[in-house]
């Protein structure tokens, strides 16, 4: 045989036999079978064997298998991001004459889609009150197909009965998804809760270090993952093993992680509700949240991010030179990784609600307790 042939044809074999605490990272788009007769081309790979990478590698899967078990439900797909996640769970769910309901305290990201792309499919979504619970039966139609809530809320933290949306919505044959992010899928048991689809961003908390961008949609039974998956495969919706593989080394210190980032952040939380010029901290653990009975009664913990309010005489301008006086605090998007962050919403829209520019999201990290209330009291100190 040629020695160039033999560069891409090798018979020279490494022993098979190695074992690693960590999850080999497969990369490969063609899957090689050993005779014609068993090729396919099948996305239910866990089932009928690998048939193209498209819908992923072995390291893809493993992330997918453990998250699944995790958070328990049937099956589990890994897509690019949240956002890709929220889009496969409306296509599946919502055709051309669809009625959906999202909560007005959703991620800016998924309204913006639903007046978007699902309004050019002729897909009509609605925004309703994030704390209606059941209340929701009164908005329900004939073609609603699907529900979405999101909680806590993004930004304003507003926390939702999920179960009795979840009740008005199956008894008239409705599907309810949702984005369980802030919980990392652990801190509220979504499935015990009777949801049908939740996804995550598995760029927040699993990601844990602000590097990766990956999401996940996890599915109750047999029925919500064959729905999904023929509209998964359709989309192309291809991840990176590499990011596959951070992912799954993010899960071995989520635990670790969550737990210090609670503590952290309810002491910050705790230190800003006491401080006068703040006039309400949104932090599900505390009373001044809309819906903390129901986080109380469903949720089994927090995390990182939260919000606060100023004051009616902070300006707008205040707020944001309170912002940019923070020096451990980064201004940046995101959350859920081990930096601490800071941004003001000066245009955050809610039905009824005018925050005047003084709404501010925090991400707390892992830097020492002490140091972030001496950056948050010396950037106040600015104020007056």
């Amino acid at each position: 045989m040629d020695w160039r042939t033999k560069l891409v044809n090798p018979s020279a074999k490494a022993r098979q036999d190695y074992r690693s605490l960590a999850t080999p990272v497969y990369r490969g788009s063609t899957v090689l079978f050993d005779d014609q007769s068993v090729v396919t081309d099948d996305w239910r790979q866990a089932d009928y064997g690998y048939s193209y990478g498209l819908y992923g590698t072995p390291t893809t899967l493993e992330l997918a298998a453990r998250l699944a078990e995790l958070e328990g439900a049937s099956e589990t797909f890994i897509v690019p991001g949240g956002q890709a996640a929220i889009a496969l769970i409306y296509l599946a769910y919502c055709q051309a004459g669809s009625h959906a309901l999202v909560p007005h305290s959703a991620y800016g990201p998924n309204k913006a889609m639903a007046q978007g792309l699902m309004r050019g499919l002729n897909i009509e979504v609605e925004a309703y009150d994030p704390l209606i619970g059941g209340g929701i039966d009164g908005l329900i139609r004939e073609n609603t197909s699907l529900i979405w809530c999101e909680s806590p809320g993004s930004v304003t933290m507003e926390v939702q009965d999920v179960p009795a949306i979840v009740q008005a919505a199956h008894a008239r044959g409705v599907a309810v998804a949702l984005d369980n992010t802030y919980a990392a899928g652990v801190m509220f048991d979504a499935f015990a809760h009777g949801v049908d689809v939740s996804m995550q961003a598995l760029t927040k908390y699993v990601g844990g270090h602000s590097d990766l961008l990956l999401g996940s949609v996890s599915a109750r039974d047999k029925d919500a993952f064959e729905r999904l998956g023929p509209i998964y495969q359709q989309l192309g919706l291809a991840v990176s093993p590499d990011d596959c593989s951070l992912a799954l080394r993010g899960l071995q210190t989520l635990a670790v992680r969550l737990e210090v980032l609670e503590r952290n952040t309810l002491e910050i939380a705790n230190w800003l509700a006491d401080h006068p010029f703040v006039a309400q901290v949104l932090h599900p653990a505390l009373p001044s949240c809309p819906g903390h009975d129901v986080w109380t009664r469903d949720f089994s913990g927090s995390t990182s991010v939260f919000s606060f309010i100023f004051t009616d005489a902070i300006s707008a301008d205040q707020v944001v030179n309170f912002i940019n006086q923070l020096k451990i605090f980064k201004i940046g998007m995101s959350w859920g990784g081990i930096n601490s962050l800071a941004l003001v919403y000066p245009d955050l829209q809610r039905p009824a609600q005018d925050f005047g520019g003084r709404i501010v999201r925090l991400n707390i990290g892992l830097e020492k307790v002490a140091d972030l209330t001496d950056d948050l009291a010396q950037a106040m100190t600015q104020l007056s």
